[in-house]
């Protein structure tokens, strides 16, 4: 056998850059399929309106990815930012032409089920506890008689508390409408990163 043969049993070496390079373009091309609208089980991008609702956490026209697997495991926790398809309550009380009531909205959670929620003199109770809201840059300048988030319902906000159509005018996000969680913002590309639960 010749100094230049090798055992074809063995399979060749490979570089750890050839592993380190597959691995970016498996990242890279999951991220372009789900930037280009991907519409599975698992994720969504999505796009924000230009509402300025969630500022500052999110400005209009970020494209985010929305994660629609997590919810089937478990319930959305306080301070999750979701997406939902608006119900009847929310069309009427934002007064929502027929093109926008088939897109959806997003907002912060704030309160849980069984949640008792107050908001007075710019600070937000609940269950007359105050909460603290540090993503906000201005307190809500109204108030929000004490009222119980029902049995498999959230209640959001935006916030941008004083730009902003949300819970505090129609009431609560039913669990069934809910699409997902905003887990990661993928463009602007000065902005790509994790959306933080609290900032």
């Amino acid at each position: 056998m010749s100094k230049t043969s090798r055992n074809l049993s063995q399979p060749p070496k490979k570089s750890p850059r050839s592993g380190f390079w597959k691995e970016v373009a498996q990242t890279v091309g999951l991220s372009l399929a789900l930037a280009l609208g991907f519409r599975g089980a698992v994720a969504q991008a999505y796009y924000l309106p230009p509402s300025g609702s969630m500022e500052p956490t999110l400005q209009n026209y970020d494209r985010i990815i929305v994660d629609k697997l997590s919810y089937r495991f478990q319930t959305p926790q306080r301070f999750d930012i979701v997406v939902f398809e608006p119900n009847e309550a929310v069309i009427k009380g934002c007064g929502l032409s027929a093109e926008k009531q088939k897109s959806s909205l997003i907002k912060r959670v704030i309160g849980l089920p069984g949640d008792r929620v107050e908001i007075k003199e710019g600070v937000t109770y609940i269950n007359d506890q105050p909460l603290s809201e540090p993503y906000l840059v201005k307190s809500p300048e109204y108030d929000l008689p004490l009222t119980t988030v029902p049995a498999n319902s959230y209640f959001a906000l935006g916030d941008n508390r004083n730009n902003s159509c949300d819970g505090h005018i129609w009431g609560f996000v039913p669990k069934e409408n809910i699409i997902g969680k905003a887990t990661m913002r993928f463009w602007p590309l000065d902005h790509f990163g994790n959306i933080d639960r609290k900032d």
